[in-house]
């Protein structure tokens, strides 16, 4: 610990993200990123950006990026908000929105960024247990609170909560912001956007990461009522006044442009999450329902650290979280067939 940190500093537990390894050769399910890439629009559109206009700032209210959000999702453009990657836009919601008087209110198994910013920004919170079937129980969020936020579906487990239940948690909570983190909606769940309009506790937040296959442009979106979207803008310009760049505006507009590539490749990686889930299923494992990109298993038998470790030794990289409750499970990402194939027959070499 340097002397010439601030006490806040020396506090933190900051977030790890999955691992990047430098292996040759390496079947890499570890980190939720989409096995095909951006649609070739994307591509050009980001050409097309590359000349002179790199020396000026770009815009710091991406107006354009803003109205092709909302015109797709039949919202006002004074209802979205963008930031450089969803983890951003999460960050600016728990600074302007979340850090309240009463502690906020988050699952015990979720994304583990939630603690993060919570220590960072002075946020009080409450965590609530999923339940025995590691689902979140709407019930569960009627308690007096500063805020309510989970990931729909939630990660590391994949499971969705259908839109009505999600509806049961905003309307139950009317004097409190509720944040619904869809990272991973498009994989099979049903986005709470369609309820911005009746709710204005109601904040959604999105990013381009993952079924747009965007995690090197790093764009993410919240879609609120005007008055939740103009905290995060406040932040956002008392922070960085320009967070997208030209590149990742021309990129993102071209990703939602292309809504056939979207769906083809979404759709592929969800045939691929069912064929790879059954699989695995006859050798023994447990795999809970997933409305996301990857899945979250654990064998009858061997614990989850022994299998990633055992994987890992034929550069088969998955996700081991060693924590209470979950240390046997693994958070497997659903790669290309060709990948899925070499993880499958990994595992039944393994198992015997």
């Amino acid at each position: 610990m340097s002397k010439f940190w601030s006490p806040l500093v020396s506090q933190l537990k900051p977030y790890v993200p999955g691992e990047q390894p430098k292996m040759e050769r390496l079947v890499k399910l570890n980190t939720n990123e989409n096995p095909y890439g951006p649609s070739p629009r994307v591509l050009e559109a980001i050409g097309a950006q590359l000349d002179e206009r790199l020396r000026l700032y770009p815009d710091p209210e991406s107006e354009q990026l803003r109205s092709v959000i909302a015109g797709y999702h039949g919202v006002s453009p004074e209802q979205v908000f963008v930031g450089n990657g969803s983890d951003e836009v999460l960050a600016h919601i728990f600074q302007g929105l979340l850090k309240q008087d009463r502690p906020i209110l988050f699952p015990d198994i979720t994304y583990s960024f939630y603690p993060v910013y919570c220590g960072l920004y002075g946020v009080e919170s409450r965590l609530v247990p999923l339940t025995d079937e590691f689902e979140i129980d709407p019930k569960d969020y009627q308690a007096p609170n500063g805020g309510i936020i989970f990931p729909n579906p939630n990660a590391p487990t994949g499971r969705a909560l259908p839109l009505s239940e999600v509806e049961q948690v905003v309307a139950g909570n009317p004097d409190s912001v509720v944040v619904v983190d869809e990272a991973y909606v498009d994989f099979g769940a049903e986005s709470a956007i369609a309820l911005v309009n009746q709710y204005p506790n109601l904040l959604v937040s999105q990013t381009l990461s993952k079924a747009r296959s965007l995690a090197g442009l790093r764009v993410g979106l919240a879609i609120g009522h005007r008055d939740l979207i103009e905290a995060l803008n406040r932040v956002k310009n008392s922070f960085n006044s320009y967070p997208l760049d030209r590149l990742a505006q021309a990129g993102a507009i071209a990703a939602f442009e292309d809504e056939a590539w979207f769906n083809e490749t979404r759709q592929r990686v969800m045939d691929e999450r069912n064929r790879v889930s059954a699989a695995m299923e006859q050798m023994g494992f447990e795999v809970l329902p997933s409305s996301a990109n990857f899945i979250f298993t654990r064998h009858a038998s061997v614990p989850g650290g022994e299998l990633a470790l055992r994987l890992r030794e034929q550069g088969i990289i998955v996700r081991h979280f060693d924590k209470p409750r979950i240390a046997d499970f693994l958070r497997i990402t659903i790669g290309t067939a060709a990948q899925n194939d070499e993880l499958l027959q990994g595992l039944r070499s393994l198992l015997g």
